[in-house]
């Protein structure tokens, strides 16, 4: 994110009006695109899939104790996963 002069990229009269509410502080205006978690840098995808592997693990009989010992998870955590609807 780099910095840029408001009276060099906005209209005089968008400045003027922005200067009523705020005047010499710095400004931070967010883009318009909103991802969810996990979207941009991969990570909801890869808690998706290890949690598949793990319901899928559970169903064809492992216990709770063998698959967060396997994925490194406290056994409530793999609980909570194999439960969720």
């Amino acid at each position: 994110m780099k910095y840029l002069n408001a009276a060099e990229v906005l209209p005089e009269e968008l400045v003027i009006e922005i200067q009523k509410h705020i005047s010499g502080e710095i400004l931070y205006i967010p883009s318009g695109e909103k991802q969810k978690w996990g979207e941009k840098n991969g990570s909801k995808r890869f808690f998706e899939n290890r949690n598949k592997k793990i319901k899928i693990q559970y169903q064809l009989g492992y216990t709770i104790d063998h698959i967060s010992q396997e994925f490194g998870l406290a056994y409530e955590t793999v609980r909570k996963i194999v439960y969720k609807a």
